[in-house]
């Protein structure tokens, strides 16, 4: 390394701009993660209104081509389309459906108190309640509310907010309805905020987000109907009351992977369980068999023309936005890590061969054959 001067001063320019753009990066997800603290539920509101968007977007434009129309006669039709689709769904079975899940939602509660009345007689389960807090159903003492009392005050408070879940889902559908009416608008509008110079690489990005948002979307689509149709079939196969609303709601849980898995089997195991224990190990088992074909069969053939996405990165998405932004975070935290996934590959080189590791971390059969 020279000592002369001419050499010292761009090396000392190229330490400065450095730090300069270390600390640029900070600042952005500084300010990214106190607008997501701050702005958490309006950002998810957009969000959704986004997603919206692209799913009327995805199918006008298909309409469009299909039928050589205007665009914008195209959204209006898609839209006009699925309000009477969701009108007859609830004018020829809205009672039906709705009586089924009433009946489910009583069916729940008997079972909780039985089950926790058997847990009571066991010196296991009377253990398990006396160290479950209050807020999953069990009789430990603590700051927090019981889970009856929490979902009371939850239910309260949306209801007693400016706008309240019916007023928020309007707002998310008119606004994704004007999104998709004129997209350019939106997109073109949040490009002037961009400097000049990195205006081609964010309208890059932009469009990749909405084109992994659509396609997620798809996939997701067949994904639940898959599954709804199988629980539904194979509940009702196996005798289990409520079939229907409880393939609705399995269907409807694994719009979040993985995790939704879950969710939508507790209430069909808890019912099959007042059949009896037989019924309740059929019942595990058959969801068991439903999630294997899912993630070894269905989900590899959407996953060729889909989005895919490491089943750990999904898991964990899943926590930390749902830690952040509550309820809303958890159930479109998968679309935006997918949206996210993309913009990252778009924005960054590949690996070069040699600088991959999954020879090195066994990843590979020929693992020895990268090991010096």
């Amino acid at each position: 390394m020279s000592d002369h001067p001419s050499d010292a001063a761009p090396a000392a320019g190229r330490e400065l701009l450095q730090i300069f753009k270390i600390l640029r990066f900070t600042l952005i997800v500084t300010l990214i993660v106190l607008a997501l603290w701050l702005l958490g539920d309006v950002l998810m509101v957009v969000f959704a209104a986004t997603l919206f968007a692209v799913i009327l977007h995805g199918l006008a434009r298909i309409l469009r081509d299909k039928a050589r129309i205007p665009y914008q006669l195209a959204v209006g039709l898609v839209a006009l389309i699925i309000l009477i689709a969701i009108g007859a769904l609830f004018y020829f079975s809205g009672p039906q459906i709705s009586d089924q899940f009433v009946k489910l939602k009583a069916a729940l509660i008997t079972q909780y108190g039985q089950l926790r009345s058997q847990m009571g007689t066991s010196t296991w389960g009377q253990f398990a309640l006396d160290h479950l807090p209050k807020s999953l159903g069990g009789n430990e003492q603590g700051n927090g509310s019981s889970l009856g009392a929490g979902l009371a005050n939850s239910v309260t408070g949306i209801l007693s907010s400016a706008f309240g879940l019916l007023g928020t889902i309007a707002v998310i559908l008119i606004a994704g309805l004007y999104f998709a009416l004129s997209p350019a608008i939106y997109v073109d509008g949040m490009l002037r905020l961009v400097p000049e110079g990195h205006r081609p690489a964010a309208r890059k990005l932009v469009l990749t987000a909405g084109t992994t948002l659509w396609s997620w979307t798809i996939g997701q689509a067949f994904d639940m109907l898959a599954v709804g149709l199988a629980s539904g079939i194979g509940l009702g196969f196996l005798g289990v009351p409520l079939a229907m609303a409880l393939g609705v709601v399995a269907g409807l849980c694994n719009f979040i992977p993985y995790i939704g898995a879950i969710l939508g089997a507790i209430p069909a195991v808890l019912i099959a369980l007042s059949q009896g224990t037989r019924t309740g190990l059929m019942v595990a088992g058959l969801y068991c068999v439903i999630q294997f074909l899912e993630g070894n069969v269905l989900a590899p053939l959407i996953q060729r023309h889909a989005v895919h996405m490491p089943p750990a990165l999904a898991i964990l998405s899943q926590t930390v936005f749902g830690t952040i932004l509550g309820v809303p975070g958890l159930i479109l935290a998968s679309p935006l890590t997918a949206a996210l996934l993309a913009i990252g590959d778009t924005a960054t080189a590949p690996l070069e061969a040699k600088m991959r590791t999954g020879k090195t971390m066994g990843d590979s059969p020929l693992a020895h054959d990268d090991v010096d």
